[in-house]
């Protein structure tokens, strides 16, 4: 039996979400608590992944298993995990349903806060007041639609592609000192949200023009944009399936 298993963490204490090496992370937490509960290793495979310091409001993975899941199981691995991980539903799907691979949109939100806040800083990353907002909106209506994002996109990935579908790209205020920008797309590359916020900011601050921004997009080149943003400003915050996988 297949099921998605959908989780939040706060990406501060973790090296990424995916198991590595060395750094502890959170499928490692997670396949950990698993364990101790089952019985048994269980594999996780997550709809993608989070580099260190990045948050996720929504993730999901899949496994297998043979068994009967155990009554309370949520529950169960809520009291094993760490404060930073929370498990907010288990589904069963149908066999072959892939976390990853069926996944039809996702979402992030880079959040950001002009005000120095100990209670914020986890989340948002701090910028110097005077940002041009609309500036960095023409320029990010750009991004939508179905381009190569390779200028968007770190060096020696696994990816087959580079190629992406963004349906939405935007800033917005949420008061005086915080905004966040959201963009939703059907995959993103590594890194690449980070990327993109970081050339925003070049926009935003007078740095580069809108029709310099169109050609970050078009020159294929990672060294034509800016500088990555900072991880703690970033969240996965949505991923969207087909509803026909679910049983």
């Amino acid at each position: 039996m297949r099921y998605f298993i959908t989780f939040a963490y706060c990406g501060t204490d973790f090296h990424g979400s995916q198991t590595q090496p060395n750094g502890n992370t959170v499928q490692a937490e997670m396949e950990a608590a698993f364990a101790t509960i089952l019985r048994t290793p269980v594999a996780l495979t997550f709809a993608g992944r989070t580099d260190a310091g990045v948050h996720a409001e929504k993730m999901v993975a899949h496994f297998e298993i043979e068994r009967t899941i155990p009554e309370n199981f949520t529950g169960r691995l809520n009291n094993l995990l760490p404060a930073s991980i929370a498990v907010t539903g288990l589904q069963r799907v149908r066999d072959g349903a892939h976390a990853r691979f069926d996944a039809i949109a996702r979402t992030y939100r880079y959040r950001i806060t002009t005000r120095k806040d100990p209670f914020l800083y986890i989340t948002h990353t701090r910028v110097a007041d005077g940002l041009d907002f609309e500036a960095m909106n023409r320029a990010a209506e750009r991004l939508i639609g179905e381009r190569d994002f390779s200028s968007f996109c770190r060096a020696h990935t696994d990816a087959k592609t580079t190629i992406c579908r963004v349906t939405e790209a935007r800033w917005v205020r949420e008061n005086e000192t915080e905004a966040y920008f959201e963009i939703t797309a059907n995959r993103f590359l590594r890194n690449m949200v980070r990327a993109v916020v970081g050339t925003l900011f070049e926009v935003g601050r007078g740095k580069m023009s809108e029709e310099e921004f169109e050609q970050v997009i078009a020159a294929h080149n990672r060294c034509r944009a800016g500088h990555s943003a900072p991880a703690e400003g970033l969240a996965l915050v949505e991923i969207i399936y087909p509803t026909n996988i679910y049983l």
